[in-house]
């Protein structure tokens, strides 16, 4: 929402000088000045209508993202610019925190390679104080209410493997599973707090789980799966946080594609 805005403020501030123009328009007498004036009247007032249609589209219907990292290798390359379709999950009060959507043509799905917000669980001490707002790009492997674990780097969703073509392991070390807490409800609890982030990474990227996805929530992981930072440690992405569906890569040029 930060560059919508500043693209956004960035038109009113240009519509102000526009009437301003207007307002002083008489002033300019000869015929010297008027062609003048109408030259920068016309670069302004078309400068603040375009900047309100981009603000406007980008905050409702598509987003440019650049991808940051490695996490979802080989589906995505760092560096890779793509954009993503904000309508099709519904659409955000603008200003609330509410998180409510309405006019979706879709749910989330498993499988679906959705930005988001990154949830202030994911974020260091120091950026979750300071209020840094960051958007993360992953799957969705799993939806509320879904049972989710895994074995030995194999996804179970209710208890069925999963197959994913898509998912990619860099490192052929397999680590154990270890007992975390004494009860599942403690597994659990742990897990939507966001608790995992403090473990070694030995002890959640292999094996996992069983936990359950809370009710508006989702499971999301980077198809990189042993190099991915994701719902296994930070826990179950609230609804609210979503922002759309990836829809097509566009840069560089000879990876055009439709996701």
């Amino acid at each position: 929402m930060i560059m919508e805005l500043k693209l956004f403020l960035a038109g009113c501030v240009l519509f102000t000088i526009a009437m301003l123009m207007l307002a002083i328009k008489k002033l300019f007498k000869t015929p010297s000045s008027q062609k003048l004036f109408k030259s920068i009247y016309l670069w302004i007032d078309t400068g603040w209508s375009a900047l309100m249609l981009a603000s406007f589209i980008m905050f409702f219907f598509i987003q440019a993202f650049k991808i940051p990292s490695g996490s979802m290798r080989e589906t995505f390359l760092e560096g890779d610019h793509l954009f993503a379709n904000k309508f099709i999950y519904g659409f955000h009060v603008p200003f609330t925190n509410s998180g409510k959507r309405y006019a979706a043509l879709e749910n989330i799905k498993r499988g679906d390679i959705v930005v988001f917000q990154c949830p202030p669980e994911a974020l260091p001490i120091s950026e979750r104080e300071s209020g840094t707002k960051k958007d993360y790009i992953k799957r969705c492997v799993a939806v509320a209410g879904d049972v989710v674990e895994i074995k030995d780097k194999k996804l179970y969703i209710n208890n069925i493997r999963v197959e994913e073509a898509y998912a990619t392991f860099s490192d052929h070390m397999v680590f154990q599973k270890f007992n975390l807490f004494n009860t599942q409800r403690e597994y659990q609890d742990a897990w939507e707090k966001g608790k995992f982030i403090s473990v070694p990474t030995s002890f959640v990227r292999d094996n996992f789980g069983p936990i359950i996805v809370p009710k508006k929530h989702y499971m999301m992981m980077g198809d990189n799966r042993d190099f991915s930072f994701d719902s296994r440690f930070w826990g179950p992405l609230p609804d609210k946080y979503i922002k759309g569906k990836a829809l097509f890569l566009y840069w560089p040029v000879k990876r055009w594609r439709i996701i």
